[in-house]
């Protein structure tokens, strides 16, 4: 089945135009391809199981590190800002992966139709683990990529095929990871629903008080239990947003340097710069002219 999904990927990226990543007809399943180890990415993940099908890449989040080759996948639980890098690829074997965005609702009704679900680990926190990637699973991917060759099925065939993922990571061997991520506790979903408001809200000035308000924790509950879900904290988190939506403007031409760091909450256009360059390697003037150059 393994096989069966790396040609059945390998067949759809060389008949793509343009470059990787390529977002497909069904929404949230995008399929990536590097010809050659490639330099950091800076992306936002949604819950999402992220397959190397080929080759090898690594994923950090704040001080977390998960590093994942052929035959793995990545399962993230929270929205998180993230950054990563394909280490191994060349042109006669290509990385290769998948991103398949978890609906977390039909996940909760899968488990709602079982008679018995593993035990949720009280201990595990962590929004994000590393998985071997094998049998069903890698073949419910392959039919997803597979459907995309007839577009009028994917509506009415595409939701239950997200079911039976749900089923296998579920009844799988990190089963009772995924319930804790998709039952999680009220305390959880407060946490989440505060993660959502400085998500939401990246650009204002939002004190930590007011998350703690939101998670109904104390503020030094609320700044530790943050931290130990996403491996950053409430301020690193913000920063990241910031700065990701910073460059998008401006890789998009949409805004200039100080009107940029306005946009995203800063009131410093030099802070604003030497933070974008711990960020990102370089300036935002120079980082700007290299994103654009590299797709003119």
């Amino acid at each position: 089945m393994a096989d069966d999904l790396l040609r059945t990927v390998l067949r759809f990226t060389e008949q793509q135009p343009g470059e990787s990543p390529f977002w497909t007809a069904i929404d949230g399943l995008a399929i990536l391809r590097s010809d050659r180890p490639k330099p950091l990415s800076h992306m936002i993940i949604k819950p999402a199981l992220c397959i190397t099908v080929q080759g090898a890449k690594w994923t950090a989040f704040g001080e977390r590190r998960y590093e994942y080759g052929a035959g793995q996948a990545m399962v993230v639980g929270v929205e998180m800002p993230a950054v990563g890098q394909v280490t191994q690829a060349s042109p006669d074997q290509p990385y290769l992966g998948l991103v398949i965005e978890l609906d977390l609702g039909a996940m909760r009704e899968v488990m709602e139709g079982l008679d018995e679900l593993p035990v949720a680990l009280e201990n595990v926190q962590h929004g994000v683990f590393v998985s071997d990637f094998a049998g069903p699973l890698a073949d419910c991917a392959a039919r997803a990529v597979r459907l995309l060759d007839t577009p009028q099925a994917i509506p009415l065939l595409y939701p239950a095929l997200m079911r039976e993922i749900c089923y296998w990571l579920i009844t799988g061997p990190h089963g009772a990871q995924v319930v804790k991520m998709a039952l999680a506790s009220d305390r959880t979903r407060r946490l989440v629903g505060a993660i959502h408001a400085l998500r939401d809200r990246f650009n204002e000035q939002i004190r930590v008080e007011e998350l703690a308000r939101i998670a109904q924790l104390s503020p030094s509950a609320f700044h530790r239990q943050f931290k130990a879900l996403t491996a950053m904290t409430p301020v690193q988190y913000q920063k990241q947003l910031r700065l990701f939506e910073a460059r998008r403007l401006l890789a998009s031409g949409e805004d200039k340097v100080e009107m940029a760091a306005f946009r995203v909450g800063y009131e410093s256009p030099s802070q604003f710069s030497r933070e974008y360059s711990r960020m990102f390697g370089t300036s935002p003037r120079r980082d700007v002219a290299s994103l654009r150059s590299a797709v003119s």
